[in-house]
């Protein structure tokens, strides 16, 4: 279309490029806002909105996150795996030292084993048997030790404690250093804590009770199986329903289950953000801290949070320069029409949350019709630098021809009137 053939009110190519001009600044405006929290302790993730999906392409939507029901946080050994990548980049971004490594490897992983000064024993004293695979004396090293992978409990303490009651130096240089000893090793590294909580808690990871399993009481759930159930049950109840009553049990049943999820992920999702800042605040120094955050590799949400941004910030400084406007303007729709489908306000549909209400339009589909108009007309070349790159191909394809001129792609010239005849003598 071009708008030398049509005429178009002044007022109406006035509103239209202003139309493009605001949907452009919302879409920079967005990928700005969202670029500026990368460095935040909140960084913007569209992980939220894809997981609260809902309609015919709710899965497509939700596998985008790679995790929808956050799975993942609740295997130990994933988590795990999680934090060795996350520790191997934080050495290599920081640069840090070996006795920097040692304290971070500690705080991950656990020392090998626990030390504490102490000269010698005291006289007549001796590990006995029962303990020696807890607790040792290095006479050598003048240390008393404890095994990192056992820990010591607080009754293998009293019980070191009863071997030297005496007052005499030797014992009470003894009994402090099993008292330090125990404060030491009863600490837990990250890890343990992390298999502690969603292995070795009962209430979290269930129990299986051998003496009564004859009876049906014998495998008692925890809150993890708790979780996976009910998100089993709310997947075959949303399969199955047909009705408003149905959809309206559903939002209930989906609120449960996101205080559910919560429960059960969020100690872990604590967890591993305590991690990260005991870290960052124990180890590092001032120069080290100025670097920034470390650079991990990229997971499936990663990608799609990039591509948004990108995709906002890119079609917003077209839109609004005017520069390959109906290809932005078509791409634009195509980015607002995936926002509209992933909830989509249609009858049989779960609402969205929030406190807007619409029924199959919304703002979203709004724009995308918005945006085809913008398409469908020369909006590029009336404001923009569309109409000049065009005025200038013209002029060079005019210069190549040997016909240069300044007037070239300009509108011809309005022929000369014709002048009337001289009245016949």
């Amino acid at each position: 279309m071009s708008s030398s053939k049509y005429c178009f009110p002044v007022a109406g190519m006035v509103l239209i490029v202003a139309l493009r001009l605001a949907i452009g600044w919302q879409f920079l405006y967005e990928g700005l806002w969202k670029i500026n929290s990368l460095s935040t302790p909140t960084p913007w993730t569209a992980e939220g909105y894809l997981k609260n999906s809902a309609g015919p392409l709710r899965d497509t939507f939700r596998d985008m996150t790679g995790d929808p029901n956050d799975y993942n946080w609740l295997d130990a050994d994933k988590v795990a795996a999680k934090w060795d990548v996350w520790q191997q980049a934080f050495v290599d971004h920081y640069g840090l030292d070996e006795k920097q490594q040692a304290r971070l490897n500690d705080m991950v992983n656990g020392p090998k084993e626990f030390k504490v000064a102490l000269k010698q024993l005291p006289s007549g004293v001796t590990i006995p048997k029962s303990l020696s695979k807890v607790v040792r004396f290095d006479e050598k090293a003048g240390r008393l030790v404890c095994s990192g992978d056992t820990h010591m409990l607080y009754a293998e303490r009293e019980q070191l404690l009863k071997l030297a009651p005496g007052d005499d130096d030797a014992s009470k240089a003894y009994r402090k250093a099993v008292t330090d000893l125990h404060k030491a090793a009863s600490k837990l590294s990250y890890k343990e804590k992390l298999r502690a909580s969603l292995v070795g808690d009962p209430e979290r990871a269930g129990l299986i009770q051998e003496q009564f399993k004859d009876t049906i009481d014998y495998h008692r759930l925890g809150e993890i199986e708790k979780y996976k159930l009910d998100v089993a049950r709310y997947e075959a109840n949303l399969a199955a329903a047909k009705v408003d009553f149905n959809y309206k049990h559903l939002e209930r049943q989906w609120g449960e289950l996101q205080a559910l999820r919560a429960k059960v992920t969020g100690p872990i999702k604590a967890m591993d953000k305590e991690l990260k800042t005991d870290a960052r605040d124990k180890l590092l120094t001032s120069e080290q801290l100025s670097m920034g955050p470390p650079t991990l590799p990229k997971e499936k949400i990663d990608w799609i949070n990039l591509q948004t941004i990108a995709g906002l910030t890119i079609l917003g400084v077209l839109l609004i320069t005017g520069l390959l406007t109906r290809p932005a303007a078509v791409a634009g729709a195509g980015m607002l029409l995936m926002f509209y489908l992933a909830m989509p306000p249609w009858p049989g549909v779960p609402e969205a949350p929030g406190p807007e209400h619409s029924f199959i339009i919304n703002k979203n589909l709004i724009e995308v019709l918005a945006l085809l108009a913008i398409a469908a007309l020369p909006t590029g070349q009336w404001f923009g630098l569309d109409g000049l790159l065009t005025r200038l191909c013209c002029r060079r394809k005019s210069c190549e021809a040997g016909t240069c001129s300044t007037t070239a792609c300009s509108p011809a010239p309005a022929p000369a009137p014709t002048p009337a005849p001289a009245p016949a003598k």
